[in-house]
């Protein structure tokens, strides 16, 4: 990136009037960014340079760097564009200096840009510009303006109609091409245009798009999930969509601003002209970009739900110190089982029949037995999936049946066939079948959601909305920085972490993850974090954004178990020795700092890591609930009261597992007493409800409403 002092300057100013950083901040993150360091480690180990800006805030300024240089260099571009065709005056450098948008910036060089044939072109080409200049001042009635048409025409304009003609076109082309007549209508569009939806040409009645039809939206308040779903629809020819506005009002506005009121002479060619650029050119083109502006707004805003709903999803808590009983059910295929140790590594499997067709319990339920037994089960998780409810009665009657201390939960089975055919699967477990694979992934959601998930497309995890109408490069980065902040908030332990996990940890790419694997499995264990420079290709400077992130349990060093970076060991090391780290009160932080010489951010980060190694930020969010009933559909009655999970939230509501095949819709109007304008205001993904009430029953589609109300 390496930016220039003159770049750098004239990014700055940019950047402060989108960020509360300050002008020091934003300089101190620029240059760290060109060091080579990433956002967690930013975020983590230079507060005191940030002024304190968490994870998210790196997120969004890296968003508006991003934006800013491209406004920078598209700037740049133009300038030099406009000066080699000597277009390039005071005026236009100016107004090109202070743009701040670059959809501002590309109006503005509109006028220039060298339009294709066109009438306009035509027009200029014939020479009809001066004669244009001529009627557009509005200092010529329109007698001497016929007068001076016949000076034009030549073997291409034959008569004075033509001669004038042309002029209109030019004028035309101007006024739509003037950038601040363009930004009026655009306002006017986007705050009192509206959307009207029609049949397609392929609509079907019975589809999902029949909501949709012969319906007026106003542009300004249409919902983001709305316009993505008739634009898919208007993609599959089942919809039509046209951009409407009252035109009748903008053309008076014309009349009334743009015509001056002392003009009695070629008003009426003029305001002609200025109808025609607004009807033929203008309107059309801003239509077409209204429809893409809202489509970028909607596809932002759900790869921003997509985000969040990922980021939750990872903070659940893991369940530690558990050997866990994997089953993937099944009916004619059977019930697969896997079961893995606390760190998460593969012990054994088999397959059941306890559902129909076979119903073979006391067969399953033997394997079973002899399973808990052999490996010392205490959890179980259960799929979701088809066979989900009928599995879950049958371990429920085992537990009961045989008195075990052991509990179940039903976990999302979503992405597990994914994880469970793709490369990284068969790399871990090349010898295993890939429906045992994908029993290992239920029991690894238990146990650790984030180091099971990470190795799964997030876009295979339902939880977002219209995925895949959304602009993908801009998703795949979300997610990708979402998963990369949680994995290194979180910290990865050293000796069981899998490469997918730890190619998400700062300054670790794939390849240095699988050498950091290879080097493990060399050595058997890493007993101090020191050890990781041995592993090939693994740098300093990799080491250094690495290794705070990175944990050892039983290491040589409790510091190896905790956030603390290496940096700082020298000075954790006087602390320990001058002070009693319980007894560090708030009002002393300012004074021990100043005496170890580090800031008192660093050394608050340092007493909480020594206060409790090892701690793992999740304990903090969604814990597992384990089942405690089986529900079936047919036994559903509207006012029943039930519990459930929340598995996905969208614009329009939340999708809450309740142990049936299909989640329930808790939808946005049935979440709160209160007025809430998004479902994310009050429910987080994996969150536990109590007292769900069931307001809908549909028997034949499968699904049931629900209220928290």
């Amino acid at each position: 990136m390496l930016l220039t002092k003159k770049k750098e300057n004239n990014l700055i100013p940019l950047i402060k009037e989108k960020t509360t950083l300050t002008n020091k901040a934003i300089e101190n993150i620029i240059t760290l960014l060109d060091e080579g360091c990433t956002i967690p480690f930013i975020a983590r180990y230079r507060k005191d340079l940030t002024g304190n800006a968490t994870d998210e805030d790196l997120r969004a300024f890296e968003e508006v760097f991003n934006y800013s240089q491209k406004l920078l260099k598209r700037k740049e571009e133009i300038l030099n564009l406009l000066e080699e065709k000597n277009f390039l005056n005071e005026k236009v450098k100016t107004s090109i200096e202070e743009v701040k948008t670059l959809q501002a910036l590309e109006d503005i060089y509109a006028p220039f840009k060298e339009k294709k044939s066109s009438r306009t072109t035509n027009a200029i080409e014939n020479g009809l510009e001066p004669l244009a200049n001529i009627i557009q001042s509005l200092k010529y009635s329109d007698e001497a303006i016929e007068q001076k048409s016949k000076q034009f025409i030549n073997k291409n304009i034959k008569s004075n109609e033509e001669a004038i003609n042309g002029p209109k076109d030019i004028i035309a082309q101007r006024y739509a091409d003037d950038f601040k007549s363009k930004e009026i209508i655009r306002n006017l569009m986007l705050n009192w245009g509206t959307l009207q939806i029609k049949e397609g040409k392929e609509f079907d009645k019975n589809a999902v798009y029949s909501n949709f039809v012969n319906i007026e939206e106003k542009i300004k308040y249409i919902k983001s999930h709305r316009i993505l779903a008739i634009l898919r629809g208007v993609n599959e020819k089942q919809l039509t969509l046209k951009v409407d506005i009252d035109e009748k009002h903008i053309l008076e506005n014309i009349k009334k601003y743009k015509i001056p009121s002392w003009a009695s002479s070629s008003k009426d060619i003029v305001f002609e002209a200025y109808k025609d650029g607004l009807k033929r050119i203008l309107l059309p083109s801003l239509k077409r970009e209204i429809v893409s502006t809202l489509k970028e707004k909607a596809s932002s805003e759900a790869i921003e739900l997509f985000g969040k709903n990922l980021k939750e999803l990872l903070l659940t808590a893991p369940l530690v110190n558990q050997v866990i009983l994997g089953m993937d059910p099944g009916f004619v295929s059977g019930c697969k089982l896997a079961v893995i140790d606390e760190n998460g590594i593969y012990l054994d499997s088999n397959v059941i029949y306890p559902t129909k067709p076979k119903e073979d319990i006391e067969s399953s339920s033997k394997t079973v037995l002899t399973l808990i037994k052999k490996y010392k089960v205490s959890s179980i998780a259960i799929g979701n999936g088809t066979a989900s409810r009928e599995t879950a009665e049958f371990i429920s009657n085992l537990i009961k049946e045989n008195n075990l201390d052991i509990n179940y939960a039903i976990v999302s089975e979503i992405g597990a066939s994914v994880y469970s055919a793709s490369k990284i699967a068969h790399e871990e477990y090349p010898n295993l079948d890939v429906t045992i694979r994908g029993a290992i992934s239920i029991a690894g959601r238990l146990r650790d959601p984030m180091a099971t998930l990470v190795k799964i497309d997030p876009k295979s995890l339902g939880i977002g909305q219209y995925q895949h109408d959304v602009n993908q490069k801009e998703l795949a980065q979300k997610l990708e920085n979402t998963t990369v902040d949680l994995v290194n908030k979180v910290g990865v332990d050293l000796n069981s972490a899998s490469y997918k996990l730890l190619s998400f940890i700062s300054g670790i790419s794939e390849k240095l993850a699988k050498n950091i694997i290879e080097h493990r499995d060399s050595i058997k264990t890493f007993k101090s974090k020191n050890e990781l420079l041995k592993v090939k290709g693994l740098g300093a400077k990799a080491y250094e954004q690495a290794v705070g992130f990175l944990r050892i349990k039983d290491g040589k060093s409790i510091l190896d178990n905790t956030a603390i970076h290496p940096e700082d060991y020298s000075t954790v090391k006087t602390l320990q020795k001058n002070y009693s780290i319980e007894e560090i009160k708030e009002n002393q932080i300012e004074q021990i700092s100043n005496e170890l010489n580090t800031t008192p951010l660093k050394l608050k980060d340092i007493i909480e890591e020594l206060k409790k190694p090892g701690y793992d930020v999740r304990n903090e969010f969604n814990q597992i609930k384990f089942a405690t009933d089986i529900t079936k559909i047919e036994d559903l009655k509207e006012g029943f009261i039930l519990s459930g999970i929340v598995r996905n939230i969208t614009d329009f509501g939340a999708f809450v597992d309740i142990g049936l095949k299909n989640d329930a819709l808790l939808h946005i109007s049935q979440i709160s007493t209160k007025r809430i304008s998004h479902p994310s205001e009050v429910l987080s993904i994996n969150q536990n409800l109590e007292k769900i009430k069931v307001v809908s029953v549909d028997l034949e589609k499968q699904r049931v409403g629900l209220s928290l109300k």
